[in-house]
């Protein structure tokens, strides 16, 4: 069986609510974690400056920041409302989460560079699949575009093997003896 909702969106198998509202609550929730993204990529960026970490990271940050209005823009496209109390929560985890221990109270410890970039590992991963389910989407759905969603893809793909490199870097780093 497939629905296609309101707004024409094919999704199989969803009898109950309608494709479109579900796409909806999707979105959002990828949304919430560019929103995190956005600042834990920024924040990593500017504390790492003039390292290596810094260098490689300044411009990732930027494409993530790029990526999430990319993807505010498909959710209007698509007439998705943004949910504000998911971007909200998003931002406040992202904040939460600089209050973990990281072995240092005065100043940057190695291991939060580490925690850090596992955590945008996970984000960019969680972002390349919110990616390719577009673009099974955008197989059925003409207001969806394929190439765009395809230079997203490899883009989340490039930035994953490159914050890779940077985790292996930054843990051998992390735990060599000093």
């Amino acid at each position: 069986m497939n629905d296609q909702g309101r707004s024409g969106t094919w999704l199989p198998g969803f009898a109950g609510q309608s494709g479109h509202n579900l796409l909806g609550i999707y979105l959002n929730d990828p949304l919430a974690g560019a929103t995190a993204g956005t600042e834990r990529s920024r924040r990593l960026a500017t504390a790492c400056q003039g390292s290596w970490i810094g260098d490689a990271m300044a411009p990732i940050a930027t494409e993530i920041a790029e990526d999430r209005r990319t993807l505010i823009a498909l959710m209007r496209r698509l007439g998705i409302p943004v949910r504000r109390y998911k971007v909200y929560a998003g931002r406040l985890g992202e904040r939460a989460g600089r209050l973990k221990s990281n072995g240092s109270l005065v100043r940057r410890s190695p291991l939060s560079s580490l925690l850090e970039l596992e955590l945008l590992q996970a984000g960019v991963q969680g972002k390349a699949s919110a990616w390719e389910s577009l673009r099974r989407l955008a197989e059925h759905d003409a207001r969806l575009d394929r190439e765009q969603l395809d230079h997203l893809l490899e883009r989340a793909h490039r930035q994953l093997r490159t914050i890779e490199e940077l985790r292996r870097r930054q843990t051998e780093e992390t735990f060599r003896d000093r």
